[in-house]
Formats: C-alpha cells, sequence, structure tokens
C-alpha cells in the first residue's frame, strides 16, 4: 500500500515554525514569528505572580531588561537611565492609570520603542542617504549607530 505524501503531511505535526492553513503546511513569515513571540513573552511575564494577564511596573520593568535590555540600550534617550526610560515607557502607555498594562497598552509601549529605534536608524543614516526612500533598500539597517 503506497502512503499518499499530502494525507501524510496533513496528519504531521506542524513544527513550531509552521502553521495548517487549507491542509497543507506553510511557512510562517518573520513577522508572524516576531508577533507570536511579542504574546508570548506578554504572558510569561503577565502570568507570573499574579496569575492576572496584567504587566505591574516590575514585571514590564523586568520583561524589558531580561529581553531587550540591548535594544532599549540603542533607543533611550541621551542623559537618561534605562530604569527612568523604562519608567516613561510605561506611564505613556498606562492609559487608565492603573499601575499596571494590559496587553493593548503594552503594544503601545511596543510602538514607541520602535518608533524610536526606526527614526533614531535614520539620524544614524542620514549622512549615507541621499534620497528619502534610499535607507529602504537591501542594505539598510535598523540596528544600532556605529
Amino acid at each position: 500500500m503506497a502512503i499518499n505524501a499530502r494525507s501524510h503531511a496533513a496528519t504531521a505535526l506542524p513544527s513550531p515554525h509552521r502553521s495548517l492553513s487549507c491542509s497543507c503546511l506553510k511557512m510562517k513569515t518573520d513577522l508572524e514569528l516576531a508577533l507570536e513571540c511579542a504574546i508570548n513573552i506578554y504572558h510569561q511575564y503577565a502570568m507570573k505572580c499574579p496569575i492576572d494577564d496584567y504587566l505591574s511596573k516590575t514585571e514590564f520593568s523586568k520583561l524589558l531588561k531580561e529581553t531587550a535590555e540591548p535594544f532599549l540600550y540603542n533607543t533611550v534617550p541621551p542623559n537618561t537611565s534605562i530604569d527612568d526610560y523604562i519608567s516613561k515607557l510605561f506611564a505613556r502607555a498606562d492609559h487608565n492609570h492603573d499601575g499596571r498594562l494590559k496587553f493593548t497598552e503594552f503594544l503601545t509601549t511596543l510602538n514607541l520603542v520602535v518608533i524610536d529605534a526606526h527614526n533614531r536608524s535614520h539620524l544614524c543614516h542620514s549622512s549615507h542617504d541621499q534620497h528619502p526612500d534610499a535607507s529602504h533598500g537591501q542594505d539598510h539597517s535598523h540596528g544600532p549607530c556605529k
């Protein structure tokens, strides 16, 4: 009896980097993986103590320091400590002023940090870019300034 490759693939367990779609395996994009990662990291820290699906200021600080500190060092404003930067991010994101961040407020923080990183990348590369859209070519990096 021959094994049908299509039916075998559909019943195989997907790897963490695959999702089932239309009865076939499909690789997830980098963006899908990054978004899932943000959700998973949020839950790792929000579900610690108490188990409430919110981030306290301490949990938020720990999350950023343990998972994004090198990135933060590249986005922190001049003459500002990491702790002060984290406190400012928390205050800006805590829209309802309850002293904790729900997931949507956490996303606001990610937006602020990524926007800061993006803007700083253009400041760092502005001397290399002759055209406003030139910085978005294949060789463009949003990494730290050198």
